[in-house]
């Protein structure tokens, strides 16, 4: 079978399995979600040893740290997934929720009504974990699904499907709802974006190169999930202390999720007093930090920041780090470099908090608190599909309502239109 026959027929067989989870009832999908969870735990063993011969070859390749994070599999993370798939299954099913409803004045009854979107494909990148969230969200809110992983992680995909879709049909889900591509050439994911009649939707994610590749070459509609250039600004009130933990956590807590900081932006009346405080907490946890010129001036030892350092999503331990004049600068470089994910504000002035969660454009803005937060799990969501960075559809993490469309249906009694 080629690359593009194996996308085909995985595609055909998801769309097959739609027609029947589209009204799957919510205790059979629950079911299948704990079956999934309980089998995850039970076979994490064999998971792990797969994941061990992924995470060799990534290092015989020498990838780099951040990378290896994002592949590696352990108990702790085994489990996490077990977890996700649990709360997913404790979550509203919102398959059949009535968003609105109306009766028009010639009796007919409208309804708004939530439906699956139908088969979605997933394309992406190092993350195994991504498998497991992709294929209980999609389950829940009715959706097959269609997973490509990235080459680097294809023993660690091949070995969790095999486990959470045993599971899964042993439950009564349908064959086909959750499919795998196992090829890694290129060639099926260019089939895959081109399957108009068998796919309803593609979420990429990954780093922008995959993202603009999608993106310029489906056919299929594409929720386009962000690239994460974050940033945290430190205002001229800002509590110093807080200002600090936030600062590190946003950069050193998972320096490899698309939610961490990428560049610090300091105002110009605490520059003095908190870089070298922020230098004294990052460079000893391994941050490189690369400055601009009024940055150096106060830290002469720091790189100097180039105009790429400023548009670049490291995912890590590398942060730019500027300083500006007032909350405006900080929202110009924001509105310039960002990829509209999240933003962070340290301040102690409310006007300067509500203007900054006014003006600036992105899927998640904060006030005190780490962009690491922009989580499914965190928002009360469960697992989530990706973050959206787009308008349209959906924006920010994707749970179960942004993995759902609608229908309108309408009762009458007779009524023909005259």
């Amino acid at each position: 079978m080629t690359p593009q026959e194996e996308a085909l027929a995985c595609a055909q067989r998801a769309r097959q399995a739609a027609r029947t989870l589209a009204y799957l009832d919510t205790g059979t999908k629950n079911g299948a979600l704990l079956a999934m969870a309980g089998a995850l735990k039970a076979r994490q063993a064999e998971i792990m040893a797969a994941n061990a011969e992924d995470l060799a070859q990534a290092r015989q390749a020498d990838y780099r740290q951040a990378f290896i994070d994002r592949l590696l599999l352990d108990e702790k993370r085994i489990l996490e997934m077990a977890q996700g798939l649990q709360e997913v299954a404790a979550l509203p099913d919102p398959v059949g929720t009535v968003i609105s409803g109306s009766r028009r004045p010639n009796g007919l009854e409208l309804a708004k009504v939530r439906v699956p979107l139908g088969v979605i494909g997933i394309i992406y990148e190092s993350r195994p974990n991504v498998t497991v969230d992709a294929a209980g969200l999609c389950l829940k809110a009715g959706n097959a699904v269609v997973l490509r992983g990235g080459s680097e992680a294809i023993r660690s995909n091949v070995a969790i499907v095999e486990v959470i879709a045993a599971a899964a049909y042993q439950a009564g889900v349908p064959q086909g709802a959750i499919e795998l591509i196992h090829s890694t050439d290129r060639a099926a994911v260019m089939e895959l974006m081109r399957l108009t009649d068998y796919l309803d939707c593609l979420i990429p994610r990954g780093g922008a190169g995959l993202i603009r590749s999608v993106l310029e070459n489906a056919q299929v509609p594409v929720i386009e999930t962000g690239v994460g250039n974050c940033h945290v600004y430190v205002d001229e009130s800002a509590d110093l202390d807080m200002a600090l933990e936030i600062v590190f956590n946003a950069k050193c807590q998972r320096p490899g999720i698309c939610n961490a900081m990428e560049t610090l932006l300091v105002h110009q009346a605490v520059a003095e007093r908190f870089l070298p405080l922020m230098a004294a907490r990052l460079v000893p946890a391994g941050v490189e930090l690369r400055g601009d010129e009024r940055t150096r001036q106060l830290l002469p030892d720091l790189a100097p920041a180039t105009e790429e350092d400023w548009a670049t999503e490291y995912l890590a331990l590398i942060l730019a780090v500027a300083v500006v004049d007032d909350l405006s600068a900080a929202m110009d470089h924001i509105a310039r470099y960002g990829t509209r994910h999240s933003e962070a504000i340290v301040t102690s002035d409310y006007a300067h908090a509500q203007r900054f969660l006014e003006q600036v454009d992105a899927a998640a803005v904060y006030v005190n608190a780490s962009t690491r937060f922009t989580d499914g799990g965190q928002f009360g969501l469960g697992a989530e599909i990706g973050i959206s960075t787009q308008k349209l559809h959906a924006r920010g993490p994707m749970g179960l309502a942004e993995l759902t469309s609608c229908k309108w249906v309408v009762r009458g009694e007779g009524q023909v239109r005259g």
